[in-house]
């Protein structure tokens, strides 16, 4: 073996070990980086918008950053405002769809061999007969202290974005202190980073938007109940690859079976309105803008959402793209791991 043959099996080597280390350092310390990681991402898609108030509107960078966090943080409270309103809708209308629940939980009790009592409510025959408190305990407990996490996380997050931002413009003289020569390259990757990120989050962040205005109105046009939930739905989901508008898709079909039984027409209109939105949003429009410089190989994607949502949980799934395409940027711009970048992509890159 030549000296050059054993230097690379030593560097592929350390190399396997260091991506082991670095996942179950990614899972163990999950707490502290995913609100580092949200704010740097973050970061990046407000760098551009914050450049041009500086450099086009004159306004100072220092209140440039606040301010475009400010605004960032009011459509975050009025999201968040407009799906307290339509869960509240939920609770107020579900008296007329008990009936409809109690009909299922008796088919499923037929087939499953359950207890089922005809005189009791819905709920009080799962909390009865499947014996369901204990579940229904430990999810409350889990909603409210996700609850509380959710907005010290958010809280962190904002805090760290804005100092990211106050230091975004001085990046370039540290880098160019720090690194010397090798200023230039690291600059190119940081660049191409950000570029790519900020596209990609901002196609996502408009077809996602498209797909729930198009789901609002669909759902409203048919007389469905809630339709400002389903849109809410469709929105968050879209940023998971593959399994999120499935899963969008599949949960408003089933509300559309229970509202409309036992005429199943419109619920069969939903189904083929709501996939026909997202194959030709997902399948066609995206990709026409991302543009195949940013394509990810559709395997790459189903592996990258198993593990990040391993590692992160839900949100894992949401980071799993960009990271991904961080991951792949980096390696393009290393020799010995342009193959991960071949491999993570949907074919050769194009210039």
């Amino acid at each position: 073996m030549t000296e050059r043959n054993y230097n690379r099996a030593i560097f592929f080597v350390l190399f396997f070990f260091a991506c082991i280390l670095t996942g179950f350092l990614c899972k163990t310390m999950s707490s502290f980086l995913l609100p580092v990681v949200v704010a740097v991402l973050l970061s990046f898609v407000f760098l551009p918008i914050i450049r041009k108030l500086n450099q086009k509107a004159k306004i100072p960078w220092t209140l440039s950053s606040i301010l475009v966090v400010l605004l960032f943080l009011a459509l975050i409270i009025a999201l968040s405002s407009l799906l307290g309103s339509g869960l509240s809708s939920i609770v107020f209308e579900y008296p007329k769809y008990e009936s409809k629940f109690l009909s299922v939980y008796k088919i499923i009790a037929q087939e499953f061999n359950l207890e089922f009592d005809a005189g009791a409510s819905f709920f009080t025959n799962l909390w009865k007969n499947l014996k369901v408190q204990e579940y229904a305990q430990k999810a409350a407990v889990f909603l409210s202290s996700g609850i509380v996490s959710f907005g010290k996380s958010m809280f962190l997050i904002i805090i760290m974005v804005i100092f990211i931002e106050l230091e975004m413009n001085l990046t370039k003289e540290k880098l160019h202190s720090a690194l010397g020569s090798d200023n230039n390259k690291i600059s190119k990757i940081s660049h191409q980073i950000v570029s790519d990120t900020v596209r990609y989050v901002s196609i996502k962040f408009y077809i996602s938007f498209a797909t729930g205005i198009l789901v609002f109105f669909g759902t409203w046009i048919i007389k469905m109940d809630f339709p400002i939930v389903w849109a809410f739905l469709a929105f968050v989901m879209n940023f998971i690859p593959v399994f999120g508008s499935i899963i969008s898709v599949g949960i408003t079909t089933i509300f559309a079976l229970l509202q409309f039984s036992p005429e199943f027409g419109k619920a069969i209109f939903i189904l083929i309105f709501l996939t026909a939105i997202n194959m030709v949003l997902g399948n066609i429009v995206e990709p026409r803008i991302e543009g195949k410089n940013l394509g990810l190989s559709p395997f790459a994607i189903i592996v990258c959402l198993s593990l990040w949502g391993y590692l992160w949980g839900f949100l894992g799934m949401i980071l799993a793209v960009p990271l991904t395409v961080i991951i792949k940027i980096i390696c393009e711009n290393i020799d010995d791991l342009n193959w991960i970048a071949t491999i993570l992509g949907n074919g050769p890159k194009q210039d």
